[in-house]
C-alpha cells in the first residue's frame, strides 16, 4: 500500500509502538532534541511527545535548532513540543537552553564541508565537548554515522562496534572527533551516554532509495564505484534512539544503527527498474569494497526493523512514480574518498 501523501507519510514515521511508549514510561525527566530542524529531528520528536502523551506521562518534549523554517516551528509547538530557536555554536545561548535529564544530540553538518571544513569541525567536534559540559548530569545519546568505519568487502557482512575506526575524508574525521569528544566527557564527568552509528536512513523525500529510484526513472547512469550499502526505515531509526536511553552508560555505548541486509546497488537499480518499466543505466566499475554496518547487536537488543526492505522499496516506488515532494538533498552514498 503507498503513501499517498507527506501528512500521511509524517504521521507514520512518528507514529508510536507500544516499545516507545515503554521507553518514555522508563524515562526519568524531560527530553530535550539538540538540532532538532534537520530530516530527522521533527519526527523524532514528534514520536517522543505522541509516546509520552499516549502512555500518560507528564513529559517536556523541547526541540532545539535555528529553524529556518517557521512553519516547521509552529507545526511542532501546535503538537505540544516546546520549540526554541537557537545558535547552538553560541555560548550564550547554548548556557540558556532548560535544564534537562534526557539529551539527544543531533546537531552536525556534513554536506558543503568541502571549502568549509572549519565550521564542519566546529559542529562536529567542537560542539558536543560544549554541550557535553552542558549536561554533564544528564543522559545523552548522540548520533553518530558509519562513515567512522573503513571501507570492508562487501562479503564481509559490514564493521561491528568493536571494529577499527579509519574515517576517510573531513567529514568522517569530524564526526569520529565528535564520538571521542562524547567519550571523553562520559568518563571526566561520569555522563551516561549512547553513540548511535547510523547509516543510512530512508525517508520518502531523502535517502539512499529515493537517489537510486531516481536515477532510474530519469534514465540517469548510477555510480556503481559504491557497490552496496545499508538502509534502515526513519521511523525505526527513531524508535531506536529513544529506547536507547536505557543504554546509556560510561564509558559511552556504541551501537550500529541500520537493517540487516548488505543490499546490492545493482540489484536495488534493477528493481525499481522492474517498478517503473525501465531499464537502469550504469557507470563505473563495481569495487569488491564498500562502506558497510554490521548491526547484529542492535538487532539482538531491540528485535528487527519493523520496516522490511522490500517494503521501503514499493513506498519509494510509488513515491517517485506520484511525483511526491523531495528535499533535494541527495545522499553521495556513492563517495568512496569522504570529499562532502
Amino acid at each position: 500500500m503507498a503513501i499517498p501523501d507527506e501528512r500521511e507519510l509524517d504521521e507514520l514515521l512518528s507514529r508510536p509502538r507500544e516499545a516507545d511508549r515503554e521507553a518514555m514510561k522508563k524515562m526519568n525527566g524531560d527530553l530535550i532534541v539538540l538540532g532538532a530542524g534537520g530530516k530527522m529531528g521533527p519526527s523524532l520528536a514528534l514520536l517522543a511527545r505522541r509516546a509520552a502523551d499516549e502512555s500518560s506521562v507528564r513529559k517536556r518534549i523541547i526541540a532545539v535548532s535555528r529553524f529556518p523554517d517557521p512553519l516547521l516551528a509552529a507545526k511542532l509547538e501546535q503538537c505540544g513540543i516546546e520549540v526554541i530557536s537557537s545558535d547552538l555554536l553560541k555560548l550564550k545561548a547554548l548556557a540558556r537552553l532548560p535544564d534537562c535529564e534526557n539529551v539527544i544530540f543531533m546537531a552536525a553538518r556534513k554536506f558543503g564541508t568541502s571549502g568549509q571544513e572549519p565550521l564542519t569541525w566546529a559542529m562536529n567536534a567542537y560542539l558536543p565537548g560544549k554541550v557535553a559540559e552542558r549536561y554533564a548530569g544528564s543522559r545523552i545519546v548522540a548520533f553518530s554515522t558509519g562513515n567512522v568505519y573503513p571501507l570492508v568487502p562487501v562479503g564481509s557482512g559490514g564493521s561491528v562496534e568493536t571494529d577499527q575506526t579509519a574515517p576517510a575524508g573531513e567529514y568522517a574525521q569530524s564526526a569520529l572527533g565528535r564520538e571521542r569528544i562524547f567519550e571523553y566527557w562520559s568518563i571526566q564527568n561520569g555522563t551516561p551516554t549512547v553513540l548511535l552509528r547510523l547509516n543510512y536512513a530512508v525517508d520518502l523525500r531523502y535517502g539512499v532509495l529515493l537517489d537510486v529510484a531516481q536515477k532510474v526513472f530519469e534514465g540517469k547512469p548510477i555510480d556503481l564505484s559504491m557497490p552496496a550499502v545499508n538502509v534502515i526505515w526513519q521511523g525505526d531509526a527513531n524508535s531506536i534512539c529513544l529506547r536507547a536511553f536505557e543504554l546509556a552508560q560510561t564509558p559511552a555505548y556504541v551501537l550500529n544503527v541500520t537493517g540487516p541486509e548488505t543490499i546490492s546497488v545493482r540489484q536495488l537499480a534493477l528493481q525499481f527498474g522492474e517498478r517503473f518499466g525501465r531499464e537502469p543505466l550504469f557507470e563505473g566499475p563495481e569495487s569488491s569494497t564498500a562502506l558497510l554496518s554490521n548491526a547484529s547487536r542492535y538487532h539482538r537488543l531491540f528485535g528487527p526493523p519493523s520496516v522490511s526492505l522490500g517494503q521501503m522499496i514499493d513506498w519509494v516506488a510509488a513515491w517517485v512514480l506520484s511525483a511526491g515532494r523531495t528535499f533535494g538533498k541527495p545522499t553521495h552514498f556513492e563517495q568512496r574518498a569522504g570529499v562532502f
